[in-house]
């Protein structure tokens, strides 16, 4: 008995549509740094560079030392620096470490390259 074709359902033709849209608004980022120490600057440089170069301007970066507010520390729930949190779009995404491995940040914060290499 051949199967017959399903009906296309509105509700998952605009889900399937909004999944595939980008997010309206802006990244929103915060990057927690501790200190005024070179691997905090170091950090601050590699997110800043990562954020126009996947975001193209369309984000906002905050950069949070965990010294100087340890309450916004605390409550974003921060155990070691630097760690970088995507707020926006949901879910929130974090990556914690070393900033340099562009891939693995790309695949923790979920963030999609701009151009995929065709093979």
């Amino acid at each position: 008995m051949p199967l017959k074709p399903r009906k296309s359902n509105p509700a998952t033709s605009a889900f399937e549509k909004a999944l595939a849209a980008k997010p309206p608004g802006k990244h929103i980022l915060r990057l927690y740094v501790a200190g005024a120490t070179e691997r905090s600057r170091q950090a601050v440089l590699r997110a800043r560079e990562l954020c126009t170069a996947e975001f193209s301007g369309n984000f906002k970066l905050e950069v949070i030392d965990v010294y100087q507010q340890p309450i916004l520390a605390r409550n974003g729930q921060i155990i070691a620096t630097p760690t970088l949190v995507r707020e926006f779009p949901r879910p929130v995404r974090r990556f914690i470490g070393n900033l340099t491995d562009s891939a693995s940040l790309l695949v923790a914060l979920d963030l999609r390259m701009k151009a995929a290499p065709a093979y």
